[in-house]
């Protein structure tokens, strides 16, 4: 078996662990500070909306000797300081898209780039979207994301319990604000793609998720009739239980799509894959993180809070300082007494000892047999 394996199966049986439950207020407080950080970012720079949002028009022209950066310099200066995107294309072939433009303003830009890229006019196809159609998109997709937010707390009410739902509600809101708090920060194009990434790391980070709530729903099934853990330690049994199959599973996820954004979008310079991709990598990484630091703690936190697992806790923290106090007697001397004190024996009645007598009396004598004389 390889070590992760091995250390795999030790998590899984209970006999190594990492503290997850107890240390929550650390995650906590890391996630409430990455949140403010995106949170800040979106409020001070915004996102970087497609046309497809916010309308305008894209060019495609034929094959030209002129670099992108260059067209976008050029396409940027005649359209009057309008946003440009360009991309290489096929066969030496630009696609320039420009955002804000209306149908006037497209014909006159058209005509320069053009010019500008010394390619015939009539070569050039122009697309124009309407930022009303955007605005459509825009409202369909928060109504699905609404829609499968209800349905997501819908069923794991019914299936776990409400708390579980609860929790599993603030893990995905958590993962959608990091993600588009990075979306602001780094200032990629948000495009139908961003949407579909976006929708997609939702339903990743919900079955990571599950995974762990139902190794803990198992776990902590009667849990009131046993005293050897609280409902906490159980939690965490559940976490280091799953945690190296959470592991693979987000690392296997994440190395395919690292390759569309570190490769494919960034050498070889394919933009459109950095709209889909960024949303995965980020939502990806931020929901293995929040199903193993947010959820199940809160989960935990939330159970606390039952009388019958506060009872539990007592319970269980009776019997072991109770045990602590049995290992400490017995470290003095498994016939040690008090004197003048009278012993129990197991089921707590007093068991009187033999009286204490003269030592003239008792010399020589050895251990009285109890007998009569």
């Amino acid at each position: 078996m390889s070590k992760l394996g091995n250390i795999g199966a030790r998590l899984y049986r209970g006999e190594v662990g990492y503290d997850f439950i107890g240390k929550r207020k650390i995650w906590y407080g890391l996630s409430i500070l990455i949140t403010v950080v995106a949170i800040v970012g979106l409020g001070v720079r915004g996102l970087n909306m497609g046309i497809e949002f916010s309308g305008g028009a894209v060019f495609t022209t034929p094959k030209t000797s002129v670099s992108a950066p260059e067209a976008q310099h050029k396409a940027e200066s005649v359209a009057g300081g309008h946003q440009a995107v360009v991309q290489k294309l096929g066969g030496g072939a630009l696609r320039i898209q420009i955002s804000g433009l209306d149908t006037k303003q497209s014909v006159p830009v058209q005509e320069e780039l053009a010019k500008d890229l010394n390619v015939p006019v009539k070569n050039v196809n122009t697309q124009l979207v309407g930022p009303s159609w955007g605005e459509q998109i825009a409202n369909k997709a928060w109504l699905g994301l609404g829609i499968f937010m209800v349905l997501v707390v819908l069923y794991l009410a019914i299936a776990f319990e409400w708390r579980m739902a609860v929790a599993a509600l603030i893990a995905l809101i958590h993962d959608l604000t990091i993600t588009v708090g990075i979306y602001a920060l780094v200032g990629f194009e948000v495009t139908p793609g961003t949407v579909i990434g976006l929708l997609t790391i939702l339903g990743y980070s919900l079955y990571d998720t599950v995974v762990v709530f139902d190794s803990l729903k198992e776990a902590s099934k009667d849990i009131t009739k046993q005293t050897r853990f609280t409902y906490g330690e159980i939690a965490n049994r559940s976490i280091n239980g799953t945690l190296v199959r959470s592991i693979n599973t987000t690392v296997v996820a994440l190395l395919p799509v690292a390759g569309l954004l570190f490769v494919g979008g960034g050498v070889l310079g394919a933009g459109m894959l950095n709209d889909i991709s960024l949303a995965l990598f980020v939502g990806l990484a931020a929901g293995a993180y929040s199903s193993i630091f947010i959820a199940t703690p809160l989960v935990a936190d939330l159970k606390s809070r039952e009388p019958q697992i506060k009872a539990l806790a007592k319970r269980v923290q009776a019997k072991r300082a109770a045990a602590e106090a049995k290992d400490a007697g017995q470290e003095d001397g498994p016939d040690a007494v008090p004197a003048g004190a009278d012993a129990e024996d197991g089921d707590g009645t007093a068991v009187v000892g033999p009286r204490q007598q003269p030592a003239s009396r008792n010399r020589g004598r050895g251990r009285p047999s109890g007998k009569r004389r």
